[in-house]
């Protein structure tokens, strides 16, 4: 029921997926704290850096 009283709100929360969020734990506690998107910034870092993501 929190979850989806999180999910219907007016403003969406995005977040950027960098090395410090690498881990699927990590992704996950983002998600169930009201993250609604993730992108993932390819401007830094080297191909394999991507590839982890």
């Amino acid at each position: 029921m929190n979850q989806l009283k999180l999910r219907n709100r007016r403003a969406k929360i995005v977040a950027t997926l960098g090395p410090a969020c690498e881990t699927e734990k990590t992704i996950e506690e983002l998600f169930l704290a009201g993250v609604d998107v993730f992108r993932l910034n390819f401007s830094h870092g080297s191909q394999e850096d991507h590839f982890k993501s």
